[in-house]
């Protein structure tokens, strides 16, 4: 006790001799310092009046941070606003971005607001933005490295080499010729010919990979053959394609071909390390760590450390960082979920995040206003057109060379004529060392937009001349068809026993099309390949027990209701059975979703609302009117598919139509259940399901009858 009241004494002592040396020594300090002040604010005073908060204002707003902050929110803003524009019309959400990019840059923001625009993008910043956009891109090149699957090179590996070759030779040898036209006039002074010839021929034959898999996956063709051929082609030509720009670079640094001897030497040897040493490293780590909870911390630095690792080794040889990317995530393990799980957490931060960073920085050097004259407009249409015959031609003849049809050959040709994110990466390569001015840039930039856009109005109009006949078009129309549309993966598999339940699968000559479509255009091709085997599971496992032949229809789209109008339109099917978990009469999004495409079908449609069933074998058929009596047809199917099951009819008019349709109908099992049962205290309770007509389900809902809510499962059903 007594060593304790010492302690708090000596404490008390010593900070109390602290605070007076402190307040005897910083008055003499204070009033030399006032002193030293007094006359810089008086010089201050005289330079500016403004208050002291507000100066402060301004200095933080023109504060390095602050700027990248409010340039980062500006442009997810614009990218997503743009990008969502863009998938309203049937376009590619990259398209978007790259308009974004445009808009945000001096060719409509810098000359509508000037001023805002110096200061949103000021000078100084844009070397960060370049940095920081750079980043963004390295990851988004290990991504697209992860997507390209070395093993699909092998399926249709002889159309799709043959196909490859043509749209990369074909177009690479038009980019040649057009650069002796345009190297005088265009090319920058000390950029020598082969320089600018070599690398316009890239610019010609690039194909985008990622955009092209994410039109065949909102298509639904990613696992067709004209899919195939295309996904295979458009690998083989990335690969090609980095590998002939990676030359390209090394001659344009080394300053001429036998200087990049050294550096096509480094590369070849940097080539062997990663994928006879690092890759087998990798794919031993795979099986080890094969679950998200055994990728830790840990697993993500390693692959980190080999994607930053790999891009600095080929940044120093000589042939761009990116490259090094690349083919950091082509020597990734093959095993899928291991892809997919890296590519889960590397790609929200890269497309949403960074990648957007990269768009605005090439609209900010996109300057259209330098096309001022007739001449600079016909030399960007030339590229154009140059560009769209050598993609399109050249894959297009190539594909019927290799026995495709005139359609498939067109469309393979337009889907490989797409260059989008792939070709600006080129182009912003290329500016960066010098080998092409601001006006090709401009112009290369406004192809790879043009040819971008020009894909999916090019595959509808191909379709459209190609549109099959009607007879040929109801191939599926001989027997009884259903279409099932459906969203999580349990409500397949209920919608398929309901399917069955109608008899369809003691029909022979009956066909069952399960179609989902993933409400996202932004998933990556694994991740869509993921979505599609989650889907599809329960439903498949349902159709291998009931002996049920499934015909699959996937796609990514964000317009997932057009997207089913289209899939019914297709083919004639004699129902389209979906589930409804809410209200298909009330304003929410379900809701809206179900009741916006019921009144755009040509085919009778059944709303499922399930109430919760174990089996379906007594059924009621509720009739309003005379009008309804198209429901008997649905009500005997039902009979039909099991002899023990019961049908009930239940007649709400006076007419008593139900009595004698009962009457008329098969066997006994089929009986007249009255009529307005519905006064009956649980008296629908003894069904497991309730048929009803569209219009009539709609007047009871709005006349919100307290009995519905005795209701067991539902199927609403329109003419």
């Amino acid at each position: 006790m007594k060593n304790n009241t010492l302690f708090y004494v000596l404490t008390i002592l010593i900070f109390g001799a602290a605070m007076s040396f402190v307040l005897v020594q910083g008055k003499g300090l204070e009033t030399d310092r006032v002193s030293r002040l007094a006359a810089h604010e008086s010089a201050a005073s005289t330079a500016s009046t403004e208050p002291h908060f507000f100066s402060n204002l301004q200095r933080n707003l023109h504060h390095p941070l602050a700027v990248l902050i409010i340039q980062i929110c500006s442009i997810m803003i614009a990218a997503r606003i743009f990008g969502l524009l863009m998938t309203k019309i049937g376009q590619p959400s990259v398209v978007g971005e790259i308009l974004a990019g445009i808009a945000l840059g001096p060719s409509l923001l810098g000359l509508v607001l000037p001023e805002f625009s110096a200061f949103l993008f000021p000078e100084e910043s844009l070397r960060r933005l370049h940095v920081l956009s750079q980043i963004g891109l390295v990851l988004f090149m290990f991504i697209i490295g992860m997507e390209l699957n070395i093993g699909i090179l092998k399926k249709k590996a002889q159309a799709a080499a043959l196909i490859s070759n043509a749209s990369i030779m074909f177009p690479y040898f038009l980019g040649i010729v057009l650069a002796y036209f345009l190297y005088t006039p265009f090319a920058p002074p000390e950029i020598p010919f082969s320089a600018f010839a070599l690398f316009l021929g890239i610019s010609m034959s690039i194909t985008a990979f990622p955009v092209l898999a994410r039109i065949l996956q909102e298509r639904g063709q990613t696992h067709t053959a004209i899919g195939t051929i295309v996904i295979t082609s458009a690998a083989a030509n990335d690969i090609m394609g980095w590998c002939l720009l990676a030359l390209v670079i090394a001659i344009v640094t080394a300053g001429g071909l036998m200087g990049a001897v050294g550096s096509i030497v480094l590369s070849i040897i940097y080539v062997l390390i990663m994928w006879f040493a690092v890759r087998p490293v990798l794919q031993r780590m795979a099986i080890k760590y094969d679950t998200p909870e055994s990728i830790n911390k840990t697993v993500v630095a390693v692959i980190f450390t080999v994607l930053m690792l790999s891009s600095y080794l080929t940044e120093i040889i000589g042939i761009h960082a990116l490259f090094g990317a690349f083919f950091a995530g082509v020597i990734m393990p093959p095993r899928a979920d291991f892809k997919r799980i890296l590519s889960e957490k590397i790609e929200d931060i890269s497309l949403v995040l960074l990648l957007p960073l990269f768009f605005v920085f090439t609209g900010l050097r996109t300057q259209i206003g330098l096309l001022n004259q007739a001449h600079l407009w016909g030399a960007c249409l030339l590229i154009i057109g140059v560009a769209v015959l050598g993609k399109f031609a050249g894959s297009a003849v190539a594909a019927r060379f290799v026995g495709q049809s005139w359609k498939d050959s067109l469309l393979i040709g337009a889907l490989m004529n797409t260059r989008g994110l792939m070709e600006l990466v080129v182009l912003n390569i290329g500016y960066d060392l010098g080998v092409i001015s601001a006006e090709i840039f401009t112009m290369l930039v406004l192809m790879a937009l043009a040819t971008t856009f020009m894909t999916s109005p090019l595959i509808h109009l191909i379709e459209f001349l190609f549109k099959p006949k009607v007879e040929e078009r109801g191939a599926l129309k001989e027997g009884f068809n259903a279409l099932l549309p459906f969203g999580s993966p349990q409500s397949g598999s209920r919608l398929l026993e309901l399917a069955c339940y109608l008899n369809l699968k003691n029909e022979n000559d009956a066909s069952v099309t399960a179609a989902h479509f993933s409400p996202s255009a932004d998933v990556s091709m694994m991740e869509a390949e993921q979505h599609e085997k989650e889907a599809f599971r329960p439903i498949a496992q349902t159709a291998a027990r009931l002996g049920v032949s499934l015909r699959k229809v996937f796609g990514v789209t964000d317009t997932v209701e057009r997207e089913i109008v289209t899939a019914a339109r297709e083919n004639h099917y004699d129902i389209i059975l979906v589930g409804s978990s809410r209200d298909i009469f009330t304003r929410d999004k379900t809701g809206g979703k179900v009741r916006g495409f019921v009144y755009q079908m040509e085919s009778p449609v059944g709303i499922f609302i399930e109430g919760g069933f174990r089996k379906l074998d007594h059924a009621a058929v509720l009739f309003n009117s005379a009008e309804d009596k198209f429901l008997l047809k649905y009500g005997t199917r039902f009979l039909a598919a099991d002899g023990k099951n019961r049908l009930a009819l239940i007649d709400r008019t006076e007419l008593r139509d139900a009595q004698q349709w009962a009457q008329a109908g098969p066997g006994s099992n089929m009986y007249w259940a009255g009529n307005r049962q519905e006064n009956k205290q649980d008296f629908y309770k003894q069904f497991d399901i309730v048929i009803v007509s569209f219009y009539f389900w709609k007047s009871l809902k709005r006349g919100q009858q307290a009995w519905l809510k005795t209701m067991p499962s539902v199927l609403v059903i329109n003419k």
